[in-house]
């Protein structure tokens, strides 16, 4: 009996990472393997007897660039689309010649929010698709009016500006109505370091280290606001999480961002700047102990703008988006 046309999704991360890649190819599979044989790998090496393999999803151009180069070899560049991270096209594709190299090779470019198209070279623009990564909708849970509660979620490291939110938890130190969660493991060592110091220092801001998903998914549902203080993004997870619980974000104002929560968003500071994180927190925090004043509920006009965003979202759409894509590169010469 002839095998049925199979689907392999490239992923640097697996499951032990609990990252936003490794989400990705997990949801992609669950969704694909209903019509293709779908599998998840960290590198694919041409194998005739692995069966006949006809769609390559490769997520991350630099760091699977040498699968995508062996697809593109052994299928001759047909049924390859590659799926950018925010390192891709905020840093890697500027400078780096085999994430140049992927982009060159693929039928598809994936992009995961609507500014993602811009930071491709113009020429390339028209193998981008658009494709918004989804999760399930959460009832948003009653919380506190004592004090406003505030989470971060990403592992430390740099591009994710930690030091950002502990500049902020040092400005904010002194006032006992706000209180800052960090969920992440300490990928740098020297940040964690930081982490640990302004745990100390700064009583409302607690560092909880990494966490399990579901664990993850109700400290937001639970918090008043989401913390998103990225240097650069591809499309990030916690922020449709965050949208998808009712919880509003407070997010840099950086490409990734925006083309996740539109441009007239008002929760942006731009990116680095501690001091007006800060004072959008204290900003929510007033709207709590005032909650009949309609001057400035910062608050609830986040909470509208976020249900707004909420449909693109939606797992069926990011479900027929994903069916779409394999099976026009099934189709394309």
């Amino acid at each position: 009996m002839q095998k049925k046309t199979s689907v392999v999704i490239v992923s640097p991360a697996l499951a032990n990472a609990n990252n936003g890649n490794w989400q990705t190819a997990w949801r992609w599979q669950r969704m694909l393997s209903p019509l293709y044989p779908t599998r998840i790998v960290r590198e694919w090496h041409h194998d005739p007897g692995t069966g006949p393999d006809a769609v390559m999803l490769a997520l991350h151009a630099r760091r699977s660039a040498l699968s995508i180069a062996d697809w593109a070899r052994a299928h001759r560049g047909r049924g390859l689309a590659v799926v950018l991270t925010g390192t891709d096209l905020y840093r890697d594709i500027q400078t780096d010649a085999e994430a140049q190299q992927s982009l060159a090779l693929a039928q598809r470019l994936v992009v995961l929010q609507e500014r993602g198209p811009e930071a491709l070279p113009e020429a390339l623009r028209p193998k981008a698709r658009v494709i918004f990564q989804s999760t399930t909708a959460r009832q948003a849970l009653p919380k506190t009016g004592q004090h406003l509660r505030a989470v971060m979620v990403g592992h430390l490291r740099e591009e994710k500006s930690p030091q950002t939110l502990f500049q902020a938890a040092h400005l904010l130190r002194d006032e006992t109505d706000i209180r800052i969660d960090h969920v992440g493991e300490a990928l740098d060592t020297a940040l964690g370091a930081q982490a640990c110091l302004a745990a100390g220092e700064c009583p409302g801001y607690h560092w909880l280290g990494g966490l399990p998903h579901e664990t993850v998914r109700r400290r937001i549902q639970r918090a008043h606001v989401l913390v998103h203080a990225s240097r650069m993004e591809g499309g990030a997870h916690v922020v449709m999480e965050a949208v998808a619980s009712g919880t509003p974000v407070l997010a840099s104002r950086v490409p990734g961002n925006v083309g996740m929560l539109g441009e007239d968003y008002e929760g942006y500071f731009e990116h680095g700047d501690a001091r007006a994180l800060a004072a959008l927190l204290r900003r929510c925090r007033a709207g709590l102990q005032h909650p009949a004043n309609p001057g400035d509920d910062l608050l609830g006009r986040l909470r509208a703008q976020c249900q707004l965003r909420a449909p693109l979202f939606d797992p069926a759409a990011e479900q027929a988006a994903l069916r779409q894509l394999v099976q026009d590169l099934l189709e394309m010469p």
